[in-house]
């Protein structure tokens, strides 16, 4: 039996800690905050509630894996899941509109058919089978292994099988997710419906390798889930687990350095000055703060791709609406950017800027939880911005406000009557991202992606120091609830079976 501390009750964090408890180890976990979760937040005022971070579930395989293997209650007996359907509406540019069914090939190839014209369909489903491949190709490295320690493999190769396409005197392949969308879909529909996918996750989809492709088809074979209550529910379902196979949490008790003796990681010395012995330490914080607390020593090894830096963030207003949700209506609706071309320039280039009517994501849960009694309505918007650079001064926070009011409009493209409905709305900026994760500038991480010369990999989880392992979305496989469930089996299973741990099963 070993000693384990970890930094901080993220969910990557706290997965590993519910396993490796189950494994017979003493663990403790450190939190600065006053409460568990991380990223994975709710705010309340006035009786609405609204999720502070994703808010849907996909690939939930991965948290029924981590509830089977650390007690006798299933997930669906701590949390109540169920599938959105349909699992996004689309409103594009030209005023085109069409609903996604969730986890249902026919239905989509038939309502894109439906509503883009004859034959997108097809186009789309033949990709979703391209897709599926590079999908194939790259689950187990990318998600169920260890970092490979021959990952430049990774970087080189493009999983992705990409469609010959002659052009002049040369035979030329997508190297791009963007080229994918031009080359092998056409529509320029489907090409933004494709893109959307990698700017959710702020990757300029112009730079993202098409390797991407398996970001919708995780949504299109796994569905869209949404927990009752709020994606907090789940958060707390896993912290509950987590006590239940005695985890003690911490919270409150910020960590001020990591502690080594003999070359290996011993324990943390805490804010208050005492010190907390271990054998082994997991850090599910960002990058600049394991470097922070190991005095810039724990970093990756030699010849590892580098943490993901100056990535993208996200602005987020929730709307607290008069009147009640109207029957049919979407759970997410991605109201696409008027510009696509000047929305990627700003977004992607040099100045810190956003366009005037960027791609928007609309969020009206059907949760009674989430609403005050009589009929009223909890929507969020959530739009991809640059994480910020600088601390945040007046002209920022006017600069966020503003961009605030251009997304409510934009927005009336799939609530035509909110502005009529609007009690009050709130805006997070990426400096309340920062805030509740850590991360520099409010940067939120993207999944580990294959190709792209390992831009979008991420470090493995064992670091230079020995005993030190770093779990989360800044760590491999990379950012996403399904990915932090992910890293948390990992680490689990470095600290349990050692080096020549291969990975789950």
């Amino acid at each position: 039996m070993a000693g384990i501390a970890v930094i901080g009750a993220g969910m990557g964090a706290m997965a590993a800690a519910a396993r490796l408890a189950v494994a017979g180890h003493r663990v403790v976990v450190y939190e600065r905050a006053a409460t568990y979760g991380g990223a994975v937040g709710r705010f309340e005022r006035d009786g609405f509630a609204f999720d502070t971070g994703p808010g849907l579930l996909q690939l939930p395989a991965v948290y029924r894996d981590l509830f089977v293997k650390t007690g006798k209650e299933p997930l669906e007996a701590c949390v109540d899941l169920v599938q959105v359907d349909p699992a996004a509406r689309h409103v594009f540019a030209d005023g085109t509109e069409v609903s996604l069914p969730n986890a249902s090939r026919a239905g989509v190839v038939s309502a894109l058919d439906e509503a883009l014209g004859a034959g997108t369909g097809e186009l789309w489903g033949d990709f979703l089978v391209r897709a599926r491949e590079a999908w194939d190709r790259t689950r187990r490295p990318l998600l169920e292994e260890p970092l490979w320690p021959n990952w430049q493999v990774l970087a080189e190769r493009e999983p992705y099988p990409a469609l010959s396409r002659r052009r002049l005197l040369r035979t030329r392949t997508a190297r791009t997710l963007a080229e994918v969308g031009a080359w092998e879909l056409g529509d320029p529909r489907l090409a933004a419906l494709l893109e959307s996918y990698a700017l959710a996750y702020g990757l300029d989809p112009r730079v993202a390798p098409a390797s991407a492709a398996v970001l919708p088809y995780m949504e299109h074979a796994f569905g869209a889930w949404y927990v009752r209550g709020g994606m907090r529910e789940l958060a707390r379902a896993v912290y509950e687990r987590c006590v239940a196979r005695r985890v003690e949490f911490r919270f409150g008790a910020g960590v001020e350095r990591i502690v080594e003796k003999d070359g290996r990681a011993a324990g943390l010395e805490l804010a208050d000055g005492t010190v907390a012995d271990a054998d082994f330490v997991v850090a599910g914080v960002a990058p600049t703060v394991v470097d922070r607390l190991s005095s810039g020593t724990a970093g990756p090894g030699d010849g590892e791709p580098a943490p993901q830096r100056g990535l993208s963030s996200l602005l987020t207003v929730q709307l607290a609406l008069r009147g009640g949700r109207p029957e049919g209506a979407a759970h997410r609706t991605v109201v696409h950017a008027a510009d696509r071309d000047e929305e990627l320039d700003r977004l992607f280039g040099d100045s810190f800027a956003m366009a005037r009517r960027p791609t928007v994501t609309v969020t009206r849960v059907d949760d009674s939880a989430s609403v005050p009694a009589g009929e009223h309505e909890a929507v969020t918007l959530t739009a991809t911005v640059p994480a910020y650079r600088d601390a945040p001064d007046r002209t920022s926070r006017e600069l966020f406000a503003e961009q605030a009011e251009h997304l409510i409009a934009h927005a009336e493209r799939a609530v035509p009557d909110l502005r009529d409905r609007l009690l009050w709305h709130e805006v997070r900026t990426p400096w309340d991202i920062a805030e509740a994760t850590g991360a520099d500038g409010g940067a939120v991480p993207a999944p580990a992606l294959a190709g792209a010369h390992g831009h979008l990999l991420h470090p493995s989880n064992s670091t230079r120091i020995p005993g030190l392992f770093t779990v989360g979305g800044w760590a491999h496989p990379g950012g996403g609830l399904p990915h932090a469930g992910m890293s948390g089996a990992l680490v689990a299973g470095l600290i349990v079976e050692g080096p020549d741990f291969r990975g789950s099963q």
